[in-house]
């Protein structure tokens, strides 16, 4: 594999000034708390109250202003299954603009490397599995979250086009699912993971009989604590200068039926479990091939039963304000 040669005055250090974007959700909150025990105390980031992502505007005087050498653009507008059925527009419309007036602007302001946050979704529906980097736009799209996974490659081009036109250091990682704290409990709109926790947490406290899931339960899928991807992410803004796409993951998966026993288990919930057969599976398998970072030095160290209980336990301990929104 193929590893840019790059000057070390580019390499981040403890003084770089480095933007955040999207440091209040679940990837960019793991990453302000891991660059802070790492002691990178020069962060720079924005509420969306103090700077809306998707005015061009705004984001341009921003980065005028701050001149952030590096950045991790971890902003996106991100939902399970529902939520990307239901608002396809919103997805689409909104990622593309967070995208383009970050990675542009971060052009215009020489910021010295990128890395942009994919998703594992990009990925064909029916690809091989565990799914390798080089599978991308080979087959067509999982329908559910096609105007989300579009709007992630359209964002990945974009880095390799800047890359290949004006030789910026722009790297996008594609990260499997995620989970862990300041996640999106919401049942609305959140992904299945979280989902599974309140469900269940709020089938004990009610002293409910059952708890329904969607679909069959068979789908596999895989899952990487949000703490393993800021650890990954640190190790790759410093170790991987290369405009091919690079995979995050556990190369590990689980079908959702033994996901949610296993939540079950945790939350200590005594009732059924119930297949609601009427609602989609999505993608029955995404294992991702995690070969390429395992070969350059980084390993997940969380593995799936604790993260779970970390989740479960800052949960409980935020539960009064996730159930009043």
């Amino acid at each position: 594999m193929s590893i840019l040669s790059v000057n070390n005055k580019q390499k981040m250090d403890k003084k770089s000034k480095i933007y955040i974007a999207g440091h209040n959700g679940l990837v960019g909150s793991a990453l302000k708390r891991k660059l802070k025990e790492s002691d990178y105390n020069n962060l720079v980031f924005r509420t969306r109250k103090e700077l809306d992502l998707l005015d061009s505007n705004k984001v341009s005087d921003f980065f005028k202003k701050e001149r952030p050498e590096f950045v991790f653009l971890a902003a996106a507008k991100v939902g399970g299954i529902l939520a990307n059925d239901s608002y396809s527009a919103d997805f689409i419309f909104q990622n593309l603009l967070i995208q383009n007036n970050i990675i542009h602007n971060s052009y215009l302001n020489k910021v010295k490397k990128l890395l942009f946050l994919g998703s594992s979704c990009i990925y064909p529906k029916d690809c091989s599995q565990p799914i390798k980097e080089e599978y991308l736009l080979t087959g067509p799209l999982e329908k559910t979250n096609k105007a989300y996974a579009v709007a992630k490659i359209a964002g990945i081009e974009m880095c390799q086009s800047y890359h290949k036109q004006y030789k910026t250091n722009f790297v996008s990682v594609m990260p499997t699912n995620l989970y862990g704290p300041n996640d999106n409990f919401d049942l609305k709109s959140s992904h299945v993971l979280p989902a599974l926790i309140r469900k269940f947490h709020e089938a004990k406290i009610n002293n409910d009989k059952e708890v329904v899931i969607w679909g069959t339960g068979l789908p596999r899928r895989e899952f990487l604590y949000i703490d393993d991807l800021a650890e990954a992410c640190l190790f790759l803004m410093k170790n991987y200068d290369n405009s091919e796409i690079i995979n995050i993951g556990t190369g590990e998966d689980i079908t959702i039926l033994e996901l949610a026993k296993l939540i079950k288990k945790i939350v200590g919930f005594n009732g059924e479990i119930i297949n609601d057969t009427t609602k989609p599976d999505g993608t029955l398998q995404k294992l991702l091939n995690v070969s390429k970072i395992n070969n350059i030095g980084w390993r997940h160290r969380i593995f799936l039963e604790e993260g779970l209980k970390k989740t479960y336990e800052w949960f409980l301990k935020n539960y009064d304000k996730i159930s009043s929104c």
